[in-house]
Protein backbone atom coordinates (compact mmCIF):
# COMPACT_ATOMS: atom_id res chain seq x y z
CA UNK A 1 0.00 0.00 0.00
CA UNK A 2 1.49 3.84 -0.93
CA UNK A 3 1.44 6.20 1.69
CA UNK A 4 -1.81 8.12 1.85
CA UNK A 5 -1.67 11.70 1.16
CA UNK A 6 -3.65 13.53 4.25
CA UNK A 7 -5.43 17.12 4.52
CA UNK A 8 -7.43 18.54 7.37
CA UNK A 9 -10.56 16.94 5.35
CA UNK A 10 -9.60 13.30 5.91
CA UNK A 11 -6.87 13.85 8.93
CA UNK A 12 -9.74 12.39 11.50
CA UNK A 13 -10.42 9.55 9.07
CA UNK A 14 -7.08 8.61 8.01
CA UNK A 15 -5.01 9.27 11.73
CA UNK A 16 -6.89 9.53 14.43
CA UNK A 17 -9.49 7.08 13.80
CA UNK A 18 -6.92 4.83 12.93
CA UNK A 19 -6.40 1.32 14.31
CA UNK A 20 -2.92 0.61 13.69
CA UNK A 21 -0.50 3.41 14.62
CA UNK A 22 0.24 6.14 12.13
CA UNK A 23 3.73 7.51 10.29
CA UNK A 24 3.35 11.20 9.75
CA UNK A 25 5.68 12.40 6.90
CA UNK A 26 5.69 16.49 6.71
CA UNK A 27 7.13 17.71 4.05
CA UNK A 28 7.51 20.04 1.09
CA UNK A 29 8.27 19.85 -2.71
CA UNK A 30 10.75 22.88 -2.35
CA UNK A 31 13.05 20.26 0.82
CA UNK A 32 15.85 19.01 -0.82
CA UNK A 33 15.98 16.22 2.57
CA UNK A 34 12.81 15.59 1.67
CA UNK A 35 13.08 14.55 -1.58
CA UNK A 36 16.27 12.18 -0.47
CA UNK A 37 13.61 10.76 2.36
CA UNK A 38 10.21 10.33 0.07
CA UNK A 39 11.31 6.76 -1.56
CA UNK A 40 12.17 5.28 1.99
CA UNK A 41 8.92 6.58 3.18
CA UNK A 42 7.60 4.54 0.47
CA UNK A 43 9.78 1.41 0.29
CA UNK A 44 8.38 1.54 4.13
CA UNK A 45 4.50 2.33 3.37
CA UNK A 46 4.80 -1.24 1.02
CA UNK A 47 6.78 -3.01 3.91
CA UNK A 48 4.00 -2.43 6.90
CA UNK A 49 1.17 -2.53 5.14
CA UNK A 50 -0.48 -4.77 7.70
CA UNK A 51 0.50 -3.60 10.97
CA UNK A 52 1.07 0.57 10.51
CA UNK A 53 -0.31 3.34 8.31
CA UNK A 54 2.20 5.85 6.50
CA UNK A 55 0.51 9.16 5.16
CA UNK A 56 2.40 12.25 4.00
CA UNK A 57 1.07 15.67 4.54
CA UNK A 58 2.29 19.06 2.48
CA UNK A 59 3.25 21.63 4.70
CA UNK A 60 2.49 24.01 1.99
CA UNK A 61 -0.54 22.87 1.54
CA UNK A 62 -1.82 22.23 4.55
CA UNK A 63 -0.31 24.41 6.90
CA UNK A 64 -3.66 24.07 9.57
CA UNK A 65 -2.14 20.73 9.59
CA UNK A 66 2.11 21.84 10.18
CA UNK A 67 0.51 24.58 12.89
CA UNK A 68 -1.05 22.32 14.86
CA UNK A 69 1.84 19.79 14.99
CA UNK A 70 4.10 23.13 15.53
CA UNK A 71 5.64 21.88 12.47
CA UNK A 72 9.07 24.00 12.18
CA UNK A 73 11.29 21.91 9.67
CA UNK A 74 10.97 19.58 7.58
CA UNK A 75 11.41 16.66 6.53
CA UNK A 76 9.68 15.70 9.99
CA UNK A 77 8.27 12.40 11.04
CA UNK A 78 5.57 11.70 13.77
CA UNK A 79 4.37 8.41 14.68
CA UNK A 80 0.74 7.98 16.05
CA UNK A 81 -1.42 6.19 18.14
CA UNK A 82 -4.59 5.91 18.93
CA UNK A 83 -4.70 9.28 18.75
CA UNK A 84 -1.33 10.53 20.95
CA UNK A 85 2.16 10.94 19.00
CA UNK A 86 4.26 8.79 20.35
CA UNK A 87 7.79 9.29 18.44
CA UNK A 88 9.06 12.40 16.68
CA UNK A 89 11.92 12.96 14.38
CA UNK A 90 13.13 15.66 12.62
CA UNK A 91 15.48 15.29 9.53
CA UNK A 92 16.44 12.06 6.98
CA UNK A 93 16.23 8.53 8.57
CA UNK A 94 17.29 5.23 7.86
CA UNK A 95 14.68 2.78 6.79
CA UNK A 96 15.84 0.67 9.94
CA UNK A 97 15.04 4.08 11.92
CA UNK A 98 11.57 4.55 10.72
CA UNK A 99 10.34 1.45 11.17
CA UNK A 100 11.76 0.90 14.88
CA UNK A 101 9.54 4.56 15.17
CA UNK A 102 6.67 2.86 14.15
CA UNK A 103 7.27 -0.41 16.75
CA UNK A 104 7.39 1.99 19.85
Amino acid sequence: MSAVKVTTENFEDEVLNSKVPVLLDFWASWCGPCKAVSPIIDEVSKEVTSSAKVCKINVDEEDELASLFKIRSVPTLIVMNKGKVVAQSIGVKSKKSIIEMLAM
